[in-house]
């Protein structure tokens, strides 16, 4: 089934609220929404409306298709420069559950991720206060030549301005940035998670992350990796010291940077862009003569993009932060949904089912979210409901999961072409398959 062919009709986007009528107008014609039509949007007690609105985005941008990866994680170390108050992640040298894998280590989680039928090999940790810079790149080369087959997504943008400073390129502010990129890229990486974004905004980064960067730097560090060709992601962290006007400013904030990345390819598919030079993404058929969506190699497409955005829920377990309540299902429900209404030029959303659940991200299917993530098996950042760093769910499953919610269930590697399997064998799918 296409895009065009699952699109729900005027009809089914009837709303309670006579507040989201214009905004159900604006959807329909595929123009962009403001900050002040995204708080309609989490202040409307329609929030069912809100969720048909961000289907029929998701259903015009990927049909009913659900992606899912076959991936691995790879958490290095816990030791931490910083001490985040949100984060029960970290801990210090000596501390109890204290760890950090050597490169040997590193590289045998790859080869048994390889073999057991993996895409892409997911590695981040903390700041680690004493291991060099060469370290970093010694842990990619390894990869590559121990597992060429692996995919190497790594390396939050927190750790990239902290090998920026080890490196001693501290000074070099944005090229230092790029050089350290660079460098990482040569060794082997692939592309960038989304993670430490937090929300970016300077009261919340002051109270729970003081330290971390801020989001003016988070921002520098995956503009640069686009210009150098690796594609990214994009996370916010959610329902903590924050409030639902900063987590708009912080959509707004992605989509201007995505806007910029995105122009001379918009330009060339033909895509009708606003005087402020915005790209909508998820506008009526007729608005795309050319690609829709990017993917690498099209016409005008030179540098690397944000592919996904990832809302992730807050959850205390034993943080500083541990007093918080956290999101409730509903928010979790309605915020994915303004993410797919309000990040318009971001091809994907994910419904990360670690943070959300595998039950909620079937529902989130229906309220804009196209993709589940992959296998996992090893996730030490959160353990949600008590949950083990073995963290780990079936192929199965995932397919399971999307057919109950009415979808096909896709498998995809990290630049989200598609991939045939047999077993632990697979292949990409050319794109005119």
């Amino acid at each position: 089934m296409s895009p065009a062919d699952a699109v729900a009709t005027p009809r089914s986007l009837r709303v309670t609220d006579p507040a989201l009528e214009p905004i159900a107008a604006k959807v329909l014609e595929g123009r962009r929404l403001s900050l002040e039509e995204g708080a309609v949007l989490y202040a409307t007690p329609d929030v069912h409306a809100v969720c048909r609105l961000a289907d029929l985005v998701r259903r015009r941008m990927h049909g009913r298709l659900a992606y899912y990866n076959v991936n691995r994680h790879v958490n290095y170390s816990n030791v931490c420069a910083l001490s985040c108050s949100f984060c029960a992640f970290h801990r210090k040298r000596g501390q109890d559950g204290a760890y950090e894998m050597n490169v040997e280590e590193v590289r045998d989680a790859a080869v048994e991720a390889q073999n057991a039928g993996a895409t892409e090999l997911h590695v981040v940790g903390g700041l680690h206060p004493w291991l060099p810079f060469e370290h970093y790149t010694t842990m990619l080369s390894t990869i590559r030549d121990a597992a060429p087959r692996l995919h190497l997504k790594a390396f939050t943008a927190v750790e990239i301005v902290h090998l920026q400073r080890i490196s001693k390129r501290g000074k070099d502010g944005y090229e230092g940035i790029k050089a350290v990129l660079r460098d990482l890229r040569d060794a082997g990486l692939g592309s960038l998670p989304g993670g430490g974004a937090e929300v970016f905004d300077d009261r919340a980064h002051d109270e729970a992350w003081k330290g971390k960067i801020r989001g003016d730097q988070w921002l520098d560090v995956h503009r640069a990796a686009h210009e150098l060709g690796l594609n990214s992601n994009a996370t916010m962290l959610y329902g903590h010291v924050e409030g639902r006007p900063e987590r708009l400013v912080h959509m707004d904030l992605l989509r201007r940077q995505q806007d910029r990345t995105l122009a001379t390819w918009a330009e060339a598919q033909g895509i009708a862009r606003a005087a402020e030079g915005e790209v909508v993404l998820g506008g009526p058929d007729e608005s795309y003569p050319g690609h829709r969506l990017p993917m690498p190699g099209q016409d005008g497409l030179k540098t690397g993009y944000f592919q996904t955005i990832i809302p992730l829920p807050f959850f205390p377990d034993a943080s500083g932060l541990e007093a918080l309540p956290g999101p409730t299902g509903l928010e979790n429900l309605r915020t994915i949904a303004i993410a797919r209404l309000m990040l318009d030029n971001i091809p994907h959303v994910k419904a990360f089912w670690i943070m959300q659940t595998l039950g909620m991200a079937q529902l989130m299917l229906d309220a804009g979210a196209d993709d589940l993530d992959g296998t996992v098996v090893w996730y030490d950042i959160t353990h949600l409901g008590g949950a083990s760093t073995h963290q780990e769910t079936t192929v199965t499953d995932l397919r399971r999961a999307a057919i109950e919610a009415g979808c096909e269930p896709v498998e995809r590697d990290t630049l989200y072409r598609r991939v045939e399997r047999d077993g632990a064998d697979w292949r990409i799918v050319p794109s005119d398959s």
